[in-house]
């Protein structure tokens, strides 16, 4: 029985992703991911103070509350960016996968404060309407179209990735809600200037948090099976072993499987092997791993051969029959010949042909075959043996 490991992340493979997370490799798409966070970061951060200034000046809440998004966006956006760059760092001794996954924590609390942006905003649409306050339609209107055009920018940068970056997917997630809040704020100061109904923009403020609330639901949901190392979506262990045990000649059968995700990117599956009589045992390693790569994206898989038993189900099905001790204290009872079993308390070194009492201090039963007794009795007339 043996286990073999393949560490091939895509890049030491030449049937892989095409990139390499190795202390040399460099991965073109994190680089773009980087750059883009970068500029994203750089631009919600700058205008974030300008939208705050705007909205104090004219009251308006959608501003404030656009401009509360923008700052944490814009500490979203900062963190997106230095996941990206501790992923590129190598794996070491105890991180043995990397740091990967960091970017996937990141994700995970993006989507979290999301909630509480939108529970806070909500909080105050709700204030608003039971004690509305004058705002001022022309500054709002100015600070919402240049806000918009920043989002917008910002957005583009974004926007073309890779879809399955969660990391990335997290910042996208909060400028499209600054979009939407600029947005809405450019409606809501329409309305108030021509109509002078100030409701409007604590309601619009609701609407575009029931919006981020969707979709900060769903990036929390997956990076949350990402962390706990659920399997990729339309793959389980069943269809994996289903499918080698048709593709892979020379195995006899599949089990233990276990298919996770490091990143949505990074797929890593563990199973046993048990061969076929006859098999080679490294061609059918291979030809697991070969099938794993080319049909499921399974860049890192451990595959323990077994030619008979499981070792994990000989372990578990073990009947520990030998833990408890069988003292026999009759250890004499095939020479003595006595016809049943009973303790002796006399040692080792006793002498034949004494009298032979059990614990309770009476005679056992009378042997009627002399030959039975430890020695002969002496003939009549002569001398008694002495003892050895």
């Amino acid at each position: 029985m043996s286990a073999h490991h393949d560490h091939s992340h895509g890049g030491h493979d030449p049937g892989g992703h095409g990139h390499s997370h190795g202390p040399g490799g460099h991965d073109h798409a994190a680089h773009a991911s980087e750059r883009s966070l970068a500029i994203a970061a750089a631009l919600t951060g700058a205008f974030m103070v300008v939208e705050a200034v705007g909205g104090w000046i004219s009251g308006s809440l959608a501003l404030l509350a656009d401009a509360g998004h923008m700052l944490v966006d814009f500490a979203g956006l900062a963190l997106a960016y230095v996941a990206i760059r501790m992923a590129r760092r190598p794996a070491d001794a105890r991180r043995s996968f990397g740091y990967d996954r960091f970017q996937i924590l990141v994700a995970y609390s993006n989507g979290l404060v999301l909630f509480g942006i939108a529970g806070f905003i909500i909080y105050e649409a709700w204030r608003r309407l039971e004690d509305p306050a004058p705002i001022l339609a022309g500054p709002m209107f100015v600070v919402a179209v240049a806000g918009l055009l920043v989002n917008i920018a910002a957005f583009f940068v974004l926007h073309g990735g890779d879809k399955e970056d969660l990391n990335r997917r997290g910042a996208l997630l909060h400028v499209l809600g600054d979009m939407l809040g600029s947005v809405a704020a450019i409606i809501a100061s329409i309305v108030i200037w021509s109509t002078g109904w100030t409701p409007i923009d604590p309601i619009l403020s609701v609407l575009v948090c029931l919006l981020i609330l969707g979709n900060a639901w769903r990036l929390v949901r997956e990076s949350a099976h990402v962390l706990l190392e659920g399997s990729p979506a339309g793959i389980d262990g069943a269809s994996v072993a289903e499918r080698l045990g048709r593709r892979v000649e020379g195995l006899a059968d599949v089990h233990h499987v276990h298919v996770w995700m490091i990143t949505p990117k990074r797929r890593a599956a563990t199973l046993h092997a048990c061969l076929a009589p006859g098999s080679d045992g490294p061609a059918v390693v291979r030809a697991v791993k070969r099938v794993l790569r080319e049909e499921f994206a399974i860049g890192h898989a451990t595959v323990e051969v077994e030619s008979d038993i499981c070792a994990d189900g000989a372990i578990s099905d073990h009947d520990h029959d030998h833990g408890h001790a069988h003292p026999h204290d009759h250890a004499h009872d095939r020479t003595h010949g006595h016809g049943h079993d009973h303790p002796h308390d006399h040692a080792p070194d006793h002498r034949h042909g004494h009298d032979h009492r059990n614990r309770a201090g009476a005679r056992p039963s009378a042997n009627p075959d002399p030959s039975a007794s430890h020695g002969a009795a002496p003939a009549p007339g002569e001398p008694t043996p002495r003892p050895a």
